[in-house]
């Protein structure tokens, strides 16, 4: 049975910038992937600028914005900044970028490899088992490492988009309570494409419904689905925890994600460089990931009492913009990173 130091399950950024980190300061590092490459999930792929430029060069960057336009069912308001506020990038192309990354300062990844059991010690996988002395979870919100530590999932939000063709200028979030309910529509426009989507958070959203208020919104804004599949995924935000001993959680496995926006991204790579620290240096301060952890605990209270009745959450959504349109409070309060 071929051994190393730490084992990571799921090439996700998060998987992937622990793998690379790790792999810079010498460790033997494995990487499993189920899927055929590392990268592709369903994502609108947005992520705020100050997050993404500390780590991802600006050349995998598709669009870049300086405006917001955020709408509800009673007012609108453009939140602009002399800086980008959320940038746009693909996930196959960053977890391409990610992976030759981690490659190249010598992790291994063997792609098409499922993990069928773990153990305390090794995980065995459709291409062998594996020993370790640190396992890293890093595979999501079906995350088979959170379910060997059995950490139940619970709080989950509902993320669905579709991948339109076309020139799209803005970047627009949209607060329609009779559509969404405590959720958002989306506009995320890529250099030739725009993801247009929906969140919201089970079990006050239905999927399926979900779907047809996305395709009646679409209409709405005169966007056309015609003959476009739909792609949908989960996206946890029951954190439960993270350090378990010798294995770890990050990224959605961890339930780090905001329930609020969905977004994972950034805390996703956080914690992956965090966990990479701490095995490095187990007296690491994790200040960056505790402040993240604050924030996102934060975001799940506010998800919480929005959905307790639709007039809290009308009164909520139409505060938020009312606060953002004011100045009183900033745009950043909803985003992962400070």
């Amino acid at each position: 049975m071929q051994s190393f130091s730490v084992v990571i399950v799921g090439a996700g950024p998060g998987g992937l910038a622990c793998a690379r980190l790790l792999a810079e300061h010498g460790l033997d590092v494995l990487v499993l992937e189920r899927n055929s490459a590392a990268g592709p999930k369903v994502c609108g792929g947005g992520i705020t600028w100050d997050g993404l430029i500390k780590r991802v060069p600006e050349h995998l960057i598709d669009g870049a914005f300086t405006s917001q336009h955020i709408r509800s069912n009673y007012q609108q308001t453009v939140i602009q900044s002399s800086d980008p506020i959320v940038a746009t990038v693909r996930r196959d192309v960053l977890g391409k970028w990610m992976c030759q990354q981690a490659e190249n300062a010598g992790a291994v990844i063997k792609t098409s490899c499922v993990v069928n059991r773990i153990d305390s010690d090794s995980v065995a996988t459709s291409q062998g088992n594996f020993r370790y002395r640190y396992l890293i979870g890093a595979d999501g919100t079906s995350s088979i490492v959170r379910k060997y530590l059995r950490l139940a999932t619970e709080k989950v939000g509902v993320g669905i988009h579709f991948l339109v063709p076309g020139n799209f200028e803005k970047m627009e979030w949209h607060l329609n309570n009779r559509l969404f309910n405590n959720g958002y529509g989306w506009i995320f426009p890529y250099q030739d494409m725009a993801s247009v989507g929906i969140y919201g958070v089970k079990p006050y959203n239905n999927p399926k419904k979900m779907l047809a208020n996305l395709r009646q919104w679409a209409k709405q804004q005169k966007i056309s689905l015609d003959g476009l599949k739909p792609k949908a995924g989960l996206i946890n935000f029951d954190y439960k925890g993270w350090r378990f001993g010798n294995k770890m959680l990050i990224g959605d496995a961890a339930g780090l994600a905001s329930g609020l926006t969905g977004e994972g991204m950034y805390s996703a790579l956080v914690s992956g460089e965090a966990a990479a620290r701490v095995i490095l240096d187990p007296e690491y301060d994790c200040h960056e990931l505790q402040q993240l952890i604050k924030k996102q605990q934060k975001h799940q209270r506010i998800v919480e009492f929005s959905a307790k009745n639709k007039l809290l959450n009308i009164t909520l959504m139409e505060t938020l913009i009312l606060a953002l349109r004011t100045g009183l409070i900033p745009f950043s309060m909803l985003e992962m990173a400070d």
